[in-house]
């Protein structure tokens, strides 16, 4: 019995540590420049097994942000940023703990760029690199687990 109790903790614990090592969850952007809290971002998995990441709330305070996607060219110009997907598409990379083939947009700029998610340090933070072209040619923000 405490056998088949501690065979089942264990196999419970190994399961919530492949769960965090998924960018499914809420994360927490930072800011380039100020390096401080931006948004919160709740990437989930779609029913076709693809990532979707919508912004659920926003966390800076400057009343110079501007509220919509303004600079946006496809179906999210005008739109609030708040509830906005910014992440489109991407699937998990041959086993490895990688998610790429989808978008990400930047509603500062209204930009879409290739996207690489890697969840890194046993899944509390995530690598985000967005670029044009080649991975090389982009940026990476290491965004922190909410939950």
């Amino acid at each position: 019995m405490i056998k088949t109790a501690l065979t089942l903790s264990l196999g419970l614990l190994s399961l919530a540590a492949h769960a965090q090592m998924s960018p499914v969850g809420l994360w927490r952007s930072i800011d380039d420049e100020s390096k401080q809290p931006k948004a919160e971002i709740r990437i989930s998995q779609t029913a076709a097994g693809t990532l979707s990441g919508v912004v659920e709330r926003s966390l800076l305070t400057t009343p110079n942000t501007e509220p919509n996607c303004n600079l946006c060219t496809d179906d999210r110009k005008g739109k609030p940023k708040i509830g906005m997907e910014i992440i489109r598409g991407g699937q998990q990379s041959d086993g490895k703990a990688v998610w790429e083939g989808g978008k990400i947009l930047d509603p500062e700029n209204g930009k879409n760029y290739s996207l690489r998610l890697t969840p890194i340090d046993g899944g509390k933070k995530l690598e985000v690199r967005g670029f044009i072209g080649a991975p090389m040619l982009g940026r990476t923000q290491t965004w922190i687990r909410v939950q």
